[in-house]
């Protein structure tokens, strides 16, 4: 087996590892909206019900965003495609949230939560593209490094 190759188990795992990171990242974001729902209507408890569905979905997303619509919010640069795909994903987020119940079928608060998932997908493009400029920031100077040895030698 060449080990300089990315085998199909490594991309598998690596993918898998991005789509956990992902729904844990976006599971928070709603969580935290929800909770401050709740809390704003005087009311201290969480429906295990509601979370479950929404780490269902936040995985789905995962799925979906990965395998389908090319990981657009881990682009270098967003197109038009990829507001896009940002603007229906946070829609389906905002359409299952009223029809799963998670702010008592208030429109106003569903619509109010699709603007924060689009929010929240902005937030996650900055978070990836900042993520990006440091891992070339440590190649590039693990690169350097690498140079050196060898010209000691």
């Amino acid at each position: 087996m060449n080990k300089k190759k990315v085998s199909w188990f490594e991309k598998y795992l690596f993918d898998e590892i991005g789509i956990e990171f992902k729904s844990c990242l976006y599971f928070f974001a709603i969580m935290f909206f929800y909770c401050s729902y709740r809390l704003i209507c005087h009311k201290t408890d969480a429906l295990i019900l509601h979370m479950a569905e929404m780490i269902f979905l936040t995985y789905i997303m995962g799925y979906v965003q990965t395998f389908l619509l090319g990981k657009f919010d881990e682009a270098d640069t967003w197109d038009g495609k990829s507001v896009l795909y940002m603007l229906g994903c946070s829609v389906v987020f905002g359409v299952l949230s009223y029809a799963c119940k998670w702010f008592d079928r208030s429109i106003g608060i569903s619509i109010g939560f699709t603007f924060y998932m689009g929010f929240m997908y902005v937030c996650c493009f900055w978070l990836y593209k900042i993520r990006r400029r440091i891992d070339e920031k440590l190649m590039n100077q693990d690169l350097k490094k690498f140079q050196s040895r060898e010209k000691e030698q």
